[in-house]
């Protein structure tokens, strides 16, 4: 079964979606479960897409444009048109690897600041796709950390609540005009 909710992978002069940046309330709110996958649901993912690829992003989660649903769209290669999006409808995690890793993530609400985080190398997911179908999924390397990433978006979790360097922190937030006090460190 072909995806309803392909779109082309370009940028648009006016996205569908605003994306919401690092100090607005709504990324700091829990996102829904969402209880039916419908026609409205595919809209809301084809929206997510076009507006995650018009801002260069390999992921994104709902709460980013307001929308405090449990949905998020991931695309590790959005340079290759013959790769599929996907799609993680009321995802959570069933098992994290024991191996950790630390690597440089940015994010779309917080635009040209990048740091490094420790994650799980691995993660295991189940979700729906854009059909309300059940799915599971291991991932590891660039995937499993979107994947990570964006599911802390669904609780209101940010990536540099998860920043061990404070001084580094602080510098690249002052830097592209951020306030260090809309950090919530994570224990």
């Amino acid at each position: 079964m072909t995806s309803e909710v392909l779109v082309e992978k370009k940028k648009l002069d006016n996205p569908p979606l605003e994306i919401h940046h690092l100090g607005d309330r709504v990324l700091r709110q829990p996102a829904k479960r969402i209880n039916k996958v419908d026609a409205e649901i595919r809209d809301l993912v084809r929206e997510m897409l076009q507006t995650m690829y018009s801002a260069d992003g390999i992921g994104l989660a709902a709460p980013q444009v307001a929308v405090q649903k449990q949905l998020i769209v991931i695309d590790c290669e959005p340079d290759d048109p013959t790769n599929q999006p996907l799609i993680l409808i009321n995802p959570s995690v069933k098992h994290m690897g024991r191996d950790i890793c630390v690597a440089q993530e940015g994010c779309l609400s917080i635009p040209g600041v990048y740091l490094d985080v420790k994650r799980p190398a691995a993660v295991e997911v189940s979700y729906k796709d854009e059909y309300g179908r059940p799915q599971k999924l291991t991932a590891t390397g660039l995937l499993s950390r979107a994947i990570q990433h964006e599911m802390d978006h669904l609780n209101g979790v940010l990536f540099v609540d998860r920043v061990e360097n404070g001084l580094a922190l602080n510098q690249e937030l002052a830097k592209y005009g951020f306030s260090a006090q809309a950090v919530k460190p994570v224990a």
